[in-house]
């Protein structure tokens, strides 16, 4: 984005009013540090104008929707204006929001923004709000992780309600942990306060963590930025959260204190705010008043801060503007490249196709020339695939193990969509694989689970990449009621007596996150009831949908 402004949001663990009193008290201590120094005397005594060209205002009110009080403070420079501004926000029974923004409004149109830094004022707020977001503590530097706190971090990376990015640091070999901390990595996240949850792992706890995190690892030094909504039984998940490796980081300490901030600077601009925040009313700035003002000076006040409104909702504007561009501009970058990787990934598949077909009949014609009596015997090619996911419902009726119990209608909608002819050849695919898989198991021949069958498949049965299989839905997905239920499929009587099982296991047809259709399945190969298909469609919700 060309525009950026530190914005800081989260949830405090104390009460709304003493929330708003620490808020206070550090917002004063922050304005009379050096080199500002303003006199907040002056705002005490009921006047705006702590300093020539700075303005501190502050509004607040309860009532039925709940209660928020508001900070700002106005910084006039020679290329535009420094604002920051403060928010508290409770409505009902749930926490105290704190929003903290500093963005830079310059004068002229044609110029943009000047990024803002990570304010003191952060850190200092961090201190003593006891900062929350989802699960997790917020804190000015990383807390150290020892192994029995890995659990609880995982908890917190598969929180669903997290909105900040969890940045994990890890120590290289032979490195001393205390060292490695002070001198590195503190240095290095410093400008993440109030921007994302910062945790260093010790190196025992590196162990457990990476054990428990098999595609989600960090190791060597590394540090790793983990965005909302971490799937631990997908690997293809991993791909989304950025490493910054050992070697970055000692080469160019700098370099890597910029590359580890835009990612959490851009996510704190680009996520909606909390529906409390988005509800609070634009701030009016007030008149000035004294004792004995004419009636003409007192419209002359109004006029005046009605043209600062004025003014300053222009200078607004042109920011939201540049944003909400940069915006499109990235969301357009975005839909092209998992397009492109979309399309990469079914050519890929056909070649794949073509070449698994190719050796199938090799491997016919081979067993074909070492059979004398067969030794002028044409190879027969195999039977053509299924044109569409109609046929490949008509054809799993001749699955004797494989049963379909889902939607026709929704499975059929997948004819239509521009991937279809490749999605339907990878999920006859699976289905092939699947029926092979159920009469192995009811001949007593395999003894294990469908992705264990397709990591060691016997010579001549189908199968496909043990990859593209999950076995179980994440912890997010599974224990969203909602999502859960979106799962649950239908069954016979004689599997479940309510008729229904969720699904968590199922296959990835295709390529993209939330493009590709899934595949779900009950296995009840190995208690001789076979395959039992409750879904085959487009991406059920999760949190990347």
């Amino acid at each position: 984005m060309d525009t950026r402004r530190y914005r800081m949001v989260v949830t405090s663990g104390l009460d709304y009013v003493g929330t708003g009193a620490l808020v206070d008290d550090r917002l004063r201590s922050w304005l009379k540090e050096p080199p500002k120094t303003y006199d907040i005397d002056a705002f005490a005594e009921g006047r705006n104008e702590i300093a020539r060209g700075v303005t501190l205002d502050h509004d607040s009110a309860t009532g039925t929707s709940g209660a928020y009080g508001r900070w700002r403070l106005r910084e006039t420079t020679p290329d535009g204006t420094w604002q920051t501004t403060v928010v508290i926000r409770q409505t009902g029974a749930g926490p105290t929001w704190v929003q903290l923004d500093v963005e830079h409004l310059p004068d002229d149109p044609d110029v943009f923004p000047i990024p803002a830094k990570t304010p003191r004022l952060a850190g200092s707020l961090l201190d003593v709000l006891r900062a929350r977001d989802g699960l997790a503590d917020v804190t000015r530097m990383p807390q150290v992780i020892e192994a029995d706190d890995v659990h609880s971090v995982i908890d917190e990376l598969c929180d669903e309600k997290r909105r900040l990015p969890v940045v994990v640091a890890s120590t290289p070999h032979g490195v001393d942990f205390d060292a490695w901390l002070e001198r590195t990595v503190d240095p290095l996240v410093r400008p993440l306060a109030g921007l994302a949850i910062l945790y260093v792992l010790t190196p025992e706890a590196e162990l457990c963590f990476n054990r428990a995190l098999e595609y989600h690892q960090v190791f060597a030094g590394g540090i790793r930025t983990y965005l909302p909504g971490v799937d631990p039984a997908w690997a293809g998940d991993g791909q989304r959260h950025r490493v910054l490796s050992r070697r970055t980081i000692t080469e160019s300490p700098q370099r890597a204190r910029g590359l580890l901030a835009q990612l959490p600077q851009r996510l704190a601009i680009q996520a909606p705010l909390p529906p409390e925040l988005d509800s609070v009313p634009v701030l009016r700035a007030r008149t000035k008043e004294g004792v004995g003002t004419s009636e003409l000076e007192r419209l002359r006040d109004e006029n005046h801060a009605l043209f600062e409104i004025l003014e300053e909702a222009g200078r607004e504007q042109r920011v939201r503007a540049d944003e909400i561009r940069g915006l499109k501009r990235e969301l357009h970058e975005a839909q092209q490249g998992e397009s492109m990787l979309v399309v990469e990934y079914d050519e890929q598949y056909r070649e794949l196709h073509g070449a698994k077909a190719q050796v199938r009949a090799l491997q016919k014609q081979l067993l074909i020339l070492n059979a004398a009596e067969a030794a002028y015997t044409p190879v027969a090619p195999g039977p053509p695939g299924p044109a569409s996911f109609a046929e490949i419902l008509d054809r799993i009726a001749g699955m004797p193990r494989v049963h379909f119990t889902g939607s026709r209608k929704v499975t059929l909608e997948l004819d239509d969509q521009a991937y279809g002819s490749s999605w339907g050849r990878m999920a006859w695919d699976a289905l092939l694989a699947l029926q092979d898989y159920a009469d192995a198991a009811a001949g007593g021949e395999a003894t294990r689970d469908f992705k264990q069958w397709c990591e060691d498949v016997p010579e001549g049965k189908h199968s496909i990449s043990p990859r593209k299989i999950i076995r179980d839905e994440s912890k997010s997905v599974k224990t969203k009621a909602d999502w859960r239920k979106e799962r649950t499929f239908p069954v016979p009587e004689h599997i479940d007596p309510t008729r229904k099982l969720f699904m968590g296991a199922h296959v990835r047809i295709g390529g993209g996150n939330t493009i590709a259709p899934r595949l779900h399945y009950y296995d009840g190969a190995c208690a001789t009831h076979g395959i039992f298909i409750g879904y085959m469609g487009p991406h059920l919700t999760n949190t990347l949908t």
